[in-house]
């Protein structure tokens, strides 16, 4: 057994008490006990490449202690009240609240995005779980006679595995484990190797709120999620991160017949119309393609503009997106900071490296900040920065269009008839989101109705809430999450016959 640095002889963080919580050392949360491991690792700053504090690397050994001890508090803890769950709910959105001035400035340190844009994943986060605790699947009665009662309820699964992606690490674990709990699952989250700080202090702090194997997290390398994947008394899989690993994280699963909701990667297209006011759009577009370094599955990644207005247009994107500061995110003023890590890094820069090489023309930006500038936003021969770039009408078939980079670099293109572009914006094997925008909500509506995506907007894009399902189409995913479809994610559906005559 692992040595315990800790326990929960703290106060449960209900009625208003809020538990202790430092943010200087970093275990796995097993069992309410903070554990080490025998090795360790830990990841850097991506503004500054320095590195952070040491993390524990999880073996087998790890991950079936943390597996015994969520079957072992399944059962009681889906066995209390849906009114129970919410409460502890609350207190876990009010304690995260309490530290959000910490959780912030981890966050930045470690994902690398502007402290402003940590504060709002913050928030959306104890939202979302204040959200949850109010959530309810209801009992459907198909039918209801004299002679019988038939029923269709949902009931919860078991032990969950949260696998967290890198690019919004506290909202995405946050909206695993309030669907989770609230639906009388326990969780097990498994931080990207990239980001595992802000997930393991979150369970800390759950560990100080909710029984004993309710909610644990165990961080590692690359081989540790594999062993959630094929773990046999798991019975959940809750997976966003890319494609690629999405279809391993099913293949994996399949064995166990584990079920799975895979939350993967987009190439969303954004549809500009001729009727649109341009200089009303423009700082909206421009954020909804580059927050957060352009790291968001649902970013605008291919935005095809009406060949009407295409000329005043693309001049108003470029001129807004020159004034969108690059730099680290504890700058003030910035938006775009660093590439969250290096592996990334490499494939936004092999993208950059493809604009000469196939003739694209870059209208803005075009490289990566050099590496010896003295002015580079983390130091000279630091930080993963790129300038946002922004390709005026590239070849449908070139990379920029038919990949999605992960970075900031947006292909804008021209489109004239209407149907044409709906085929091109569905060309693709992704089909996370999309959007129209036009002040003809008829025409933008019916234009809407013919995209492929899992989520579709007017006059907008990557709105969510916890309360809407949010999941992809085609290889953008399988499942929802979210909304009461989301939950009804975290259960195995059942069917209740009641005789009334024996």
């Amino acid at each position: 057994m692992s040595p315990s640095a800790t326990s929960n002889g703290v106060t449960n963080g209900v009625n208003g008490h809020i538990p202790k919580l430092e943010f200087e050392t970093y275990h796995n949360v097993i069992n309410n006990e903070l554990t080490r491991t025998a090795k360790t690792r830990h990841s850097i700053d991506p503004a500054t490449t320095e590195p952070i504090a040491e993390v524990p690397v999880s073996t087998q050994e790890d991950v079936d202690r943390a597996v015994t001890a969520a079957r072992a508090a399944f059962k009681p803890w889906s066995k209390t009240s849906l009114e129970e769950r919410g409460e502890k709910l609350v207190a876990f959105a009010d304690a995260i609240d309490h530290y959000k001035d910490d959780f912030a400035k981890l966050l930045t340190a470690e994902q690398g995005k502007p402290l402003a844009q940590s504060y709002q994943e913050i928030g959306m986060a104890t939202t979302w779980l204040r959200t949850f605790s109010t959530m309810k699947i209801p009992d459907e009665v198909l039918e209801d006679t004299e002679d019988r009662q038939i029923v269709h309820r949902y009931v919860p699964l078991g032990v969950v595995g949260g696998i967290v992606p890198w690019n919004y690490p506290i909202l995405l674990a946050v909206g695993k484990i309030g669907p989770a709990l609230t639906t009388g699952n326990t969780i097990i989250i498994k931080p990207s190797p990239y980001t595992p700080y802000c997930n393991l202090k979150l369970a800390e702090l759950g560990a100080k709120i909710f029984p004993p194997g309710v909610v644990q997290a165990l961080s590692g390398e690359e081989d540790l999620g594999p062993l959630f994947t094929t773990h046999p008394d798991i019975d959940k899989i809750a997976f966003t991160g890319s494609t690629a690993t999405g279809k391993k994280v099913m293949a994996a699963a399949a064995p166990t017949l584990k079920r799975v909701t895979l939350e993967l990667g987009g190439n969303d297209p954004a549809i500009i119309c001729d009727d649109v006011d341009i200089e009303a759009i423009i700082p909206k577009l421009a954020i909804l393609s580059f927050l957060c370094c352009s790291q968001i599955c649902m970013m605008i990644k291919r935005l095809y503009v009406h060949s009407s207005i295409y000329p005043r247009f693309i001049s108003a994107l470029v001129e807004h997106t020159r004034t969108l500061k690059v730099g680290s995110g504890t700058d003030p003023d910035v938006f775009i900071g660093p590439v969250q890590n290096s592996m990334q890094y490499e494939k936004v820069k092999d993208m950059y490296a493809q604009i000469p090489k196939q003739g694209w023309t870059a209208v803005l930006g075009g490289q990566e900040l050099p590496a010896d500038d003295a002015n580079r936003p983390g130091g000279k021969g630091k930080g993963f920065f790129f300038q946002p770039t922004i390709i005026d009408d590239p070849p449908e078939d070139s990379r920029i269009v038919t990949e999605e980079p992960f970075g900031p670099i947006l292909p804008v293109l021209k489109w004239t008839d209407e149907d044409d572009v709906i085929a091109r914006a569905n060309d693709t094997k992704m089909g996370l989101g999309a959007s129209v925008w036009s002040n003809d909500l008829d025409r933008a509506n019916r234009m809407a109705k013919r995209l492929e995506s899992g989520s579709v907007w007017v006059n907008s894009h990557f709105d969510v809430a916890p309360g809407v399902p949010f999941g992809g189409h085609k290889w953008s995913g399988i499942g929802m999450e979210w909304g009461i479809l989301g939950l009804k994610g975290y259960c195995n559906p059942q069917t209740l016959w009641l005789k009334k005559r024996v």
